[in-house]
């Protein structure tokens, strides 16, 4: 039986969700494929996860970059036919400083739309014919609970905390729902994941109430190994529907 494998965007840091992800992924048997902007970020910790016994490899993927991506398509078909879980956990940066719609820096918005959903978007399109080569693939958007501001009705007159991050992943989980919809007759699943507040920085020393990566992981985790009767289409914290 072939290898599960699993491509995981934005596994550029030690302390980042998506490479708690990937090393859970990796502890239950696939061979993960860490990317980044910058390889020599992913690299590291893609040896990391060798060294531990695990089957690991770093790839070069920019979101913004579509004939990078058609370069990544092509080595994994060449090295493995096909690919069983996609997680579009690579986001951009979050907007926190800008309180209201009407003070968001639009050039963050484009930048947001860009990476979030943009990008996810090209990216599904680029791997489908690995997801379909898989037995029953599953593509999980790592979302933020932030999208709900917009999503639940909230009085956007009033204010809309980081306006360019949580218009983007109400965006992401729209386009979840699209994506659903057009693989229904497909076995491939497709979720949106909230991860929760999680510690991923460190240095900055503002995290202490927040819980550590390999918490948040879980429920990415779960969405990627859901059974063959599983959702599809939803939005999720912890394996809970959010909608």
């Amino acid at each position: 039986m072939p290898t599960k494998t699993a491509l995981i965007t934005g596994t550029s840091r030690p302390a980042g969700i998506g490479f708690a992800v990937a090393r859970r992924l990796a502890e239950q048997g696939h061979h993960v494929i860490l990317t980044a902007r910058d390889v020599s970020r992913a690299e590291p910790l893609a040896a990391e996860l060798r060294d531990a016994g695990h089957q690991a490899t770093a790839l070069r993927l920019d979101l913004t970059d579509p004939a990078g991506m058609a370069q990544a398509a092509a080595h994994l078909t060449r090295s493995f036919g096909h690919l069983d879980v996609l997680i579009n956990n690579a986001s951009d940066v979050v907007d926190f400083t800008a309180l209201s719609a009407l003070a968001a820096d639009i050039n963050a918005v484009r930048s947001a739309l860009d990476i979030d959903v943009l990008g996810p978007w090209q990216l599904v399109q680029t791997l489908l014919p690995l997801l379909e080569a898989a037995p029953a693939a599953r593509i999980v958007n790592v979302s933020s609970v932030s999208a709900l501001q917009i999503a639940t009705g909230l009085d956007l007159r009033a204010s809309l905390r980081a306006p360019a991050h949580s218009f983007a992943k109400h965006v992401l989980n729209v386009l979840t729902e699209v994506l659903a919809h057009a693989l229904k007759d497909t076995p491939i699943l497709v979720n949106s994941v909230d991860p929760g507040e999680t510690a991923t920085h460190p240095e900055r020393g503002d995290e202490d109430s927040a819980r550590p990566a390999a918490d948040s992981a879980r429920g990415i985790v779960w969405a990627a190994t859901l059974p063959h009767n599983g959702p599809t289409g939803g939005f999720f914290r912890d394996g809970e529907s959010l909608l």
